[in-house]
């Protein structure tokens, strides 16, 4: 019997490899790794059945018996964007994989926001001391803007810690954890209640600019707004005149429109805004993660069963 044949076009096929090889799954397939600057040969391209990769490459045209993509992030854009991403070829993102790293991450800017570390630490290059206080998060309202695994595990950790966490979701349910789960069409609600607005949505055509002057107009002038999920969903104009205007307290930005975001970009240099160089999702052992979800998948695959993390290519994600 024929192996479908298995392409890994990426730094970290060896990663995969293992994987597999450890599921016991590696003589199922006819498996090939390349860097992402190699070609993959014709030979192999024509054949491909299952394709592990960062970006959409024009040699999809290449791969006609392609049925099965996973991709190694949890937003694709890019991969939707793509004209050679077939509609017959399932494309499966790595939703999952930052379950535990992002959250962490998310809190550690609340807590940067609300405890006087930072300040604490430029006192000591100087020698001084000076007494602080941080403000309580207990009792405090999380507005989550996108209600998805990550934001369930945020919400779980936050309620850990007191906080009240409200939210937005797409198809609203009652949630562990959350007081209330609001339909987007009421993300102005949210706004208006939280203490801390997190962002956690995808881009499609029903959030990019999202947060624009008006939205922000709507938060609470003591309110900060955190950015994990992509750079799009704010309009950067609108979120430096609110900050400057002291419209709200501020906001922690993981995301941007372009990355590296230019130096010469005015987040950079506006009081109240911190940049951070996209740390929500990254870890040591991220690959390990997202070759969790492929092994499962790639079981699945062979099974001829649904395969998991599908995405809704009409919705976005």
């Amino acid at each position: 019997m024929t192996k479908p044949v298995c392409v890994f076009w990426m730094n970290e096929a060896k990663v995969f490899e293992q994987a597999l090889a450890q599921a016991g799954l590696t003589q199922h397939f006819e498996v090939h790794s390349f860097a992402p600057e190699q070609a993959v040969p014709e030979a192999v391209a024509a054949r491909a059945e299952v394709l592990v990769g960062w970006r959409a490459h024009g040699a999809f045209a290449g791969m006609p018996k392609l049925r099965y993509l996973q991709a190694m992030t949890a937003g694709v854009d890019h991969w939707l964007a793509s004209p050679h991403v077939r509609p017959d070829i399932t494309l499966c993102c790595a939703r999952g994989s930052h379950r535990i790293p992002m959250p962490e991450n998310i809190l550690g800017a609340v807590f940067h926001l609300t405890k006087p570390y930072m300040a604490a630490a430029l006192d000591q290059r100087q020698s001084k001391w000076a007494r602080k206080q941080g403000v309580q998060i207990s009792g405090k309202t999380l507005g989550i803007l996108g209600l998805g695994a990550i934001g369930q595990e945020v919400a779980r950790k936050a309620a850990a810690l007191e906080m009240r966490v409200i939210g937005t979701k797409r198809r609203p349910k009652p949630l562990p954890h959350v007081t209330k789960v609001y339909p987007q069409e009421a993300t102005g609600e949210v706004l208006a209640a939280s203490d801390f607005v997190l962002l956690l949505l995808p881009v499609t055509a029903d959030t990019e600019n999202l947060i624009n002057a008006q939205r922000l107009a709507t938060m609470k002038p003591t309110a900060y707004l955190l950015n994990f999920a992509r750079g799009a969903l704010i309009v950067d104009a609108d979120l430096i005149a609110a900050v400057r205007a002291k419209t709200i307290a501020g906001a922690v930005l993981d995301v941007f429109r372009e990355e590296p975001l230019p130096s010469t970009h005015p987040f950079w240099q506006t009081e109240g805004i911190l940049v951070l160089p996209h740390i929500g999702g990254g870890h040591p052992k991220r690959s390990e993660a997202v070759a969790e979800v492929f092994v499962e998948n790639a079981r699945r695959f062979l099974a001829n069963q649904p395969l998991q993390a599908v995405v809704d290519r009409v919705a976005g994600y």
